[in-house]
């Protein structure tokens, strides 16, 4: 930021909305003039250090939601460039960038209309509604895509769910090797419910069923000993700190009941996460042994996804661990989970990009294959993926295989114990991306030889932010 001027006008108009203001008080808050602040607004002066101290300031905010592009607006419109639609158009980075800075609302508008465009297969032609009342309604958001948008505006943190946690594991009291004999005594004990595993057929393909009526908790014999234990936990904190979670969620104002429904799963499942991998300890953790998941996930009795998705959310503020990024994707490039604590251009209109090798963990399973990618706008991340074998539950005993992808910015990678001989100074770097170089030449033999993907992915249609997000 000190290398150059920063230039945020349409950030900071678009904060100042969110936040229902007015230019002349905003301008008061920041001990500004309102005719300054409108020429930052119109990207006429850059934003100075003391401002931008001022905002963090005055509205409690992160200073990195001003200085990345938090919404991922721009990688997103970068990423409905690159269709072979708008190839004779010759868009360059330069402009969409210009777009997406001065106009993030304007550009996010293009960016829905495109997942319109793929969701129903062709352009509606309203020429044939002309002088009709009766035109087509807009597609609205689902709640897959308004919780996921919402789980990324906060960088996956939630620091009220962490209270929530730590105060749960006080009135447990239990070792942390030891919590889920302590989370089935409290679910009996103080609530009456038992915890019974039952047979995979019994549970008609379900993993975990509530029976309120017998008092029951139902776990699906498929289930690993770290997933039972998060479906314990689970529903002891919907039991313990049910009004608490649906007073969190009331407060981003979920636009309908299936969304607000959505968002409480998702919360539920942050509180039981945090219960088994408790912020503090955990972050000791990681930092003591370099980051190294085996060695933590044993640690803390978790599966190798529970410690990688748990890596996300470590951005408590005077304790913040790596900002990594993760998703899960399937060997036919479907993303499942996909979650950030700082930036990265999630591909958000189809799988990942074929250069990035987290589908060569495949041809490996169980070993962690390591790479140094660039992403369009000239980012460098370092990546680490594994796979991982789920028990799905439906079928007992089928077991489906699964890609985790995990990784950071590159300037944090020589905290990790997989750079160990790695030379980080000059690292063997891959373009990725739905717009790389290599892409815009038409030289990537991978992307040439993949099918052009026009349906949506299935994180769309399971709704993965209803699954247990810690349950792998």
């Amino acid at each position: 930021m000190s290398d150059k001027k920063l230039f945020l006008g349409g950030r900071l108009k678009r904060l100042r909305r969110d936040l229902g203001v007015t230019q002349a008080a905003m301008a008061e808050q920041l001990k500004v003039s309102p005719s300054y602040l409108n020429l930052l607004e119109r990207n006429q002066r850059p934003v100075t250090a003391q401002v931008l101290l001022r905002l963090a300031d005055a509205y409690d905010l992160d200073l990195r939601t001003l200085s990345s592009d938090e919404d991922g607006v721009g990688a997103g419109l970068d990423e409905v460039l690159a269709d072979r639609l708008f190839a004779d158009l010759a868009i360059n980075r330069h402009e969409t960038a210009e777009v997406a800075e001065l106009s993030p609302s304007l550009a996010e508008a293009f960016v829905r209309l495109y997942r319109a465009y793929l969701d129903r297969g062709n352009l509606i032609d309203l020429s044939a509604f002309e002088g009709r009342d009766d035109l087509p309604a807009a597609p609205h958001t689902t709640p897959t895509d308004w919780v996921r948008d919402l789980v990324s505006a906060q960088r996956n943190h939630f620091a009220d769910l962490e209270i929530l946690a730590e105060d749960l594991l006080k009135t447990i009291g239990a070792d942390q090797r030891d919590l889920a004999p302590s989370v089935r005594e409290r679910l009996l004990g103080e609530f009456g419910v038992k915890t019974r595993v039952m047979p995979v057929e019994v549970m008609s393909g379900a993993l975990r069923r509530y029976d309120q009526h017998r008092k029951q908790l139902l776990i699906a014999e498929t289930l690993a000993p770290a997933s039972r234990t998060f479906a314990m936990a689970y529903q002891l904190g919907l039991l313990a700190s049910g009004e608490a979670i649906s007073a969190i969620a009331d407060r981003f104002s979920p636009p309908d009941r299936a969304t607000r429904q959505q968002l409480k799963v998702f919360l539920g499942n942050y509180v039981a996460g945090a219960m088994m991998m408790p912020y503090g300890k955990f972050l000791a953790a990681l930092e003591e042994t370099g980051y190294d998941i085996e060695r933590v996930r044993s640690r803390f009795g978790v599966s190798f996804e529970q410690a990688a998705q748990r890596m996300t959310t470590l951005a408590r503020q005077g304790a913040r661990g790596i900002p990594f990024f993760m998703l899960r994707v399937d060997a036919a490039g479907n993303i499942s989970k996909r979650y950030a604590s700082g930036p990265f251009p999630f591909s958000r209109f189809g799988g990942t990009c074929p250069r990035w090798n987290v589908h060569d963990s495949f041809k490996t399973p169980g070993r962690i294959v390591t790479q140094v990618i660039e992403t369009p706008d000239g980012e460098r991340y370092f990546t680490l993926s594994r796979t991982v074998r789920r028990v799905a539950g439906l079928l007992g005993g089928l077991e489906d295989e699964l890609a985790i992808g995990l990784g950071c910015e590159l300037k944090h990678a020589a905290k990790l114990t997989y750079t160990r001989g790695l030379d980080m100074a000059a690292p063997a770097v891959v373009e990725v991306g739905p717009a790389c170089r290599i892409c815009e030449r038409r030289q990537c033999p991978q992307r040439a030889a993949a099918p052009i993907n026009r349906t949506p992915l299935v994180e769309e249609t399971v709704k993965s932010v209803s699954s247990f997000p810690f349950s792998g």
